[in-house]
């Protein structure tokens, strides 16, 4: 039985042409062999598992190949390169900066720097994980790695370059690998899967590209552990199961259903999703990035950061047409709030059932409008404010017969109709209640004649007026009752009977609360903490509407503030001692006592 070989050693590159996705670099690299202007100190740094340490050991083969290629890669079949592969070659050192990051481990490196080769033009150091090197152990190699003798070539790798000190990075050139795209990762996985002549399916392969955020090392690593699962056989279904990823067909019927406002079904859903055995944060996390590619799937120039499976993406292009813009910016910040108090929260289911309530009902709550300066989002009021207006009186026009007063002497003075309304009440604009004409001291004055025009209703203001009118046409007005504390208290205490009634959770706090009168339309509500204060702020719309009716005054407001000199009655239930349960007793049963007397007990309390 043939030992078994994990895919990320086995399919190894080895040679430049077959590194994935980091053609900058090794083009770069073959340019600079071919053309004799090697430096002495290269520094490969870049996310894990994207070819760094592989690259490295490519290049200390190729520069030490016999019979290079004239593209400059390395044959393969050279003594040298024969060597390398097999791991017995003597020109290259590798050195784990992890393990052996102390200043001896970099003074034993210096001593070995000075022998030149036994064979081949070059000796290379590979220091893999360099950043982890001390401070001390990077002093001590600064000036080796400055004026390294000709033969020594020293490789440094790390995925955290701003560890590394300014000093080493001056005397380094340095190469920045990049994350493997998502293409390419899929076509090296399908490219392995046909030698090992394993079948899988292009989904499969995409969604392993995309659990492994472009390392390789990582895709390979999951593709075997999928190949032993399924016994050699990848499809989408087996990978969703075995990486623990929820189908993006249960977030397309979650949006359908947060669409239609249908929480019921929102809320089933998600408890099938549960029964699964995913966590809330994953499910939070994963709409979220669902959210999100319907975000870049509503713009064709952004529609290249969709990184989906071939299949969905016509079916998030759909979607994303459906969906407002201002519905997923929304959901996303409270998505991302969400996941942010997730570890905190101690009922963590209902914590997301929170959310998705709030999702549910979210287009009920937002709408996004077009200013300026952008998209802004409000809230929509629950009631509407009632409009001022001002009582609308017929005008009166002057006619004036035609010959009788010379136009060019005529003048017009505008005078305001005398009006009964309220004089705190400003009219939006003003307008002309009478026009008549001033003559000239020659000129003969003309009697006008005055026409009385018909009213007019102007869409709903009329209907306003008619709720204001009498049947003779006079407007009533209701007369405003004064603002006092024992009208303020008598009607706090009518709202306080109505919360008695519902069973309402703030009645405590209304009862708590001191009331102080400030003007004829304003008044303040005293509590003694935060706690009682956020009980009647919840109350806040439906008793400024009640007392606005009680009181015949819609200016009618208040303010709510914590006084902290106010003492709450605290209420201690103290255990009675046993004296005064022996007391209680007696009083309850007197016989006792009468038997205490003609037994001549003697109690110890």
């Amino acid at each position: 039985m043939d030992k078994f070989i994990v895919s990320a050693r086995k399919y190894r590159p080895q040679n430049f042409s077959t590194v994935v996705g980091q053609n900058h670099i090794t083009t770069t690299l073959k340019n600079a062999i071919k053309n004799n202007q090697l430096a002495h100190a290269f520094l490969f740094c870049g996310p894990r598992g994207v070819g760094k340490t592989t690259c490295a050991r490519i290049l200390a083969k190729t520069i030490n190949c016999e019979e290079r290629a004239p593209d400059g890669e390395a044959c393969n079949t050279c003594h040298s390169c024969v060597s390398f592969n097999e791991g017995t070659s003597m020109n290259i050192h590798e050195l784990d900066a992890a393990s052996n990051n102390s200043v001896d481990d970099i003074r034993s490196l210096v001593e070995q720097v000075r022998f030149a080769p036994q064979a081949g033009e070059y000796k290379v150091y590979i220091i893999d994980e360099v950043h982890m090197l001390s401070s001390s152990a990077f002093n001590a190699f600064l000036k080796t790695l400055e004026e390294p003798p000709p033969y020594a070539i020293f490789i440094l790798a790390t995925t955290e370059k701003h560890k590394i000190l300014p000093t080493i990075l001056s005397r380094c050139q340095i190469f920045d690998f990049k994350r493997i795209t998502l293409n390419d990762t899929v076509e090296h996985l399908d490219e392995i899967c046909s030698k090992e002549e394993v079948k899988a399916d292009k989904a499969a392969l995409q969604i392993i590209a995309q659990k492994s955020e472009g390392c390789m090392r990582d895709a390979l690593s999951i593709l075997d552990k999928i190949v032993s699962f399924t016994n050699g056989e990848v499809n989408y279904s087996n990978t969703l199961e075995h990486l623990n990823i929820l189908d993006a067909d249960y977030y397309f019927k979650m949006l359908d259903c947060m669409q239609q406002q249908d929480l019921p079904a929102a809320m089933l859903l998600f408890d099938d999703i549960n029964a699964k055995g995913f966590e809330g944060d994953m499910v939070i996390d994963g709409f979220a990035e669902f959210l999100r590619n319907l975000l870049v799937s509503k713009d064709e120039k952004a529609s290249r950061l969709l990184e989906v499976v071939e299949s969905f993406r016509k079916k998030y292009m759909e979607a994303a047409a459906k969906t407002s813009l201002a519905y997923i910016v929304s959901a996303l910040n409270i998505l991302n709030e969400v996941s942010l108090n997730y570890k905190s929260a101690r009922n963590k289911r209902l914590h997301v059932e929170l959310a998705l309530i709030k999702l549910t009902y979210l287009q009920q709550a937002l709408q996004l409008t077009q200013t300026e300066t952008g998209a802004v989002k409000k809230k929509l009021l629950d009631t509407v404010k009632p409009l001022s207006f001002k009582k609308l009186v017929p005008v009166a026009m002057n006619e004036i017969p035609a010959g009788k007063v010379p136009e060019k002497q005529a003048k017009l003075i505008i005078e305001m109709a005398e009006d009964n309304a309220d004089p705190a009440i400003k009219p939006a604009a003003v307008r002309p209640a009478a026009v008549r004409p001033v003559a000239q001291p020659a000129e003969t004055t003309v009697q006008p004649q005055v026409e009385t025009l018909p009213r007019m209703k102007i869409g709903a203001l009329g209907k306003i007026r008619e709720k204001y009118t009498g049947a003779n046409g006079a407007t009533t007005i209701a007369e405003i009752k004064p603002l006092t504390a024992e009208s303020l208290k008598f009607a706090w205490d009518e709202y306080s009977l109505l919360l008695r009634k519902a069973k309402n959770p703030a009645l405590q706090s209304f009862d708590l609360a001191e009331l102080r009168v400030k003007d004829e339309s304003c008044f303040e509500i005293a509590t003694p903490n935060n706690l009682q204060l956020k009980f009647i702020e919840q109350e806040r719309n439906n008793l400024s509407e009640f007392l606005q009716k009680h009181f015949n005054n819609r200016t009618l407001t208040f303010s709510i503030f914590i006084d902290e000199n106010a003492e709450m009655p605290v209420q201690q239930d103290i255990p009675l001692s046993t004296k005064e349960q022996y007391q209680l007793l007696v009083q309850k049963y007197p016989l006792v006592k009468e038997l205490k007397e003609r037994l001549r007990l003697d109690l110890d309390y």
